[in-house]
């Protein structure tokens, strides 16, 4: 018997192409349905992995599979793909919303030790490496805990996962740091790792149409990135920001513009973040290292996208 959790078979028949077949060490790969549900199922429901089900088979078997895929890109990578399968088939909405979420860590993400994180690779369509849709940050924002990506700030000790989402609530690019990092800092992280692969030829697409984002995100380093790159924007304008201007309002010129309507709809990356936090194991921190738990999140959006 199955559970909720696991990949339906037309699920599974998108996803059982884009797997590695080999191990990269001496045979292929085995079950990795089996192994994939049996990570889905502890994604969801946030257990231990000795606790896992036997239906899953040995969970040293799914953690240390987990874990592989997590360092060498593989997670991102099939994220990258299932992403170029719906754009192709026009399914992906480029009106881009950016934000970020607070998620508690665990005790038991305590104690690793002070080692940076592998590198986060993927695959470009030319098939040479580059980096993936998420990553780490190495330096903890000014107070992270050896690279780990885990920091204190009022909810304790936290990390924090920056995204971007289509208006149908699915995850583009994401990066996680420590909780103490502010959202601006990462703004142009996040959208430099929006990259959706063409299935055919050519240069992955890495520019949305638009995009929206709170006040948070207001001010002259991103309004300058984004008129740079010809991206249209909808990013509210702080109180002071806005009280200076009218101050200086001959040097400063005229206000942005701001659509109110298009601003409406930036809900859908809220959407987006409690869909990724509905897997216990994306809202709830439990591993120690930063990659480990970056790969949770990537297969988490990986599912939201096979489902959507």
């Amino acid at each position: 018997m199955g559970s909720g959790s696991d990949l339906t078979n037309a699920q599974w028949e998108r996803l059982e192409p884009l797997l590695p077949v080999s191990n990269g060490r001496c045979g292929r790969w085995r079950d990795h349905r089996q192994v994939v549900n049996g990570l889905l199922f502890r994604m969801r429901t946030g257990v231990q992995r000795r606790d896992l089900p036997e239906r899953y088979g040995p969970w040293t078997t799914v953690h240390e599979r987990h874990r592989r895929w997590s360092a060498d890109g593989t997670w991102e990578m099939l994220l990258r793909r299932i992403q170029a399968e719906a754009d192709a088939a026009g399914e992906i909405d480029w009106d881009v919303s950016v934000d970020s979420t607070s998620v508690r860590a665990h005790h038991h993400a305590a104690g690793a030790r002070h080692a940076p994180s592998p590198p986060q690779r993927g695959l470009r369509p030319d098939g040479q490496n580059r980096s993936g849709p998420g990553g780490t940050d190495p330096t903890g924002c000014g107070g992270g805990t050896g690279g780990e990506a885990l920091g204190r700030s009022r909810g304790g000790v936290t990390t924090k996962i920056h995204l971007s989402a289509d208006r149908r609530c699915r995850v583009l690019s994401l990066v996680i740091t420590s909780g103490q990092c502010a959202d601006c800092t990462q703004f142009e992280p996040v959208m430099d790792n929006i990259r959706v692969p063409r299935l055919a030829c050519g240069r992955p697409r890495p520019k949305p149409n638009s995009i929206s984002a709170d006040k948070g995100y207001s001010n002259r380093r991103t309004r300058r990135y984004l008129s740079r790159r010809g991206i249209r924007h909808v990013i509210q304008e702080k109180a002071d920001q806005t009280a200076n201007r009218v101050r200086l309002a001959r040097a400063r010129g005229r206000p942005p513009g701001f659509d109110k309507d298009r601003y409406k709809k930036r809900n859908t990356v809220g959407r987006a973040i409690n869909k990724l936090k509905a897997f216990r194991a994306v809202a709830t921190r439990f591993d120690k290292r930063g990659h480990v738990y970056l790969g949770i999140v990537t297969a988490a959006a990986l599912v939201i996208w096979l489902r959507s």
